[in-house]
């Protein structure tokens, strides 16, 4: 989605910038993670232009990071899901939720990642801080900060 190539680069770096590098394509892909798959969900969460919306959707299934789904035929919907391709950016997702509540969260962070197992929190490393087992995204869920 960047208005540049990266050409000539061999950079896995920059090749997968050219999918993921623009700003709200990792806030739906987040949105994702969350469980949020339908269009006027995304929308509304994220409160981005619905044409934007469709362009960036249209492109993460392109890209093969999202599959649509019909739920419903009476008008035709379709939600938008997770592929194999686009969980594996689950590890690249986390880093960034870590280093932003890490540097960008003064009030601390806005959600906690947990294991759904045992309650306990996923480190930087995605391994659970309570029971020490290493963490993927079938084994977490995210939760408001604890009080």
């Amino acid at each position: 989605m960047l208005h540049r190539t990266y050409e000539g680069q061999d950079c896995s770096i920059a090749r997968t910038l050219e999918v993921v590098g623009e700003r709200w394509t990792l806030l739906i892909m987040r949105d994702a993670f969350l469980g949020v798959r339908r269009f006027d969900d995304i929308q509304r969460d994220l409160g981005i232009a619905r044409n934007v919306l469709r362009d960036r959707l249209s492109r993460l299934v392109d890209e093969g990071l999202l599959e649509r789904r019909p739920y419903q035929e009476r008008p035709p919907r379709s939600e938008y899901r997770l592929t194999q391709k686009g969980r594996d950016l689950w590890p690249v997702l986390h880093a960034l939720l870590r280093y932003g509540d890490r540097w960008y969260a003064p009030d601390g962070p806005p959600r906690r990642i947990v294991h759904g197992e045992c309650g306990g929190e996923a480190d930087d490393r995605r391994m659970c801080t309570r029971c020490g087992e290493p963490l993927e995204l079938p084994d977490v869920h995210a939760v408001p900060p604890a009080a």
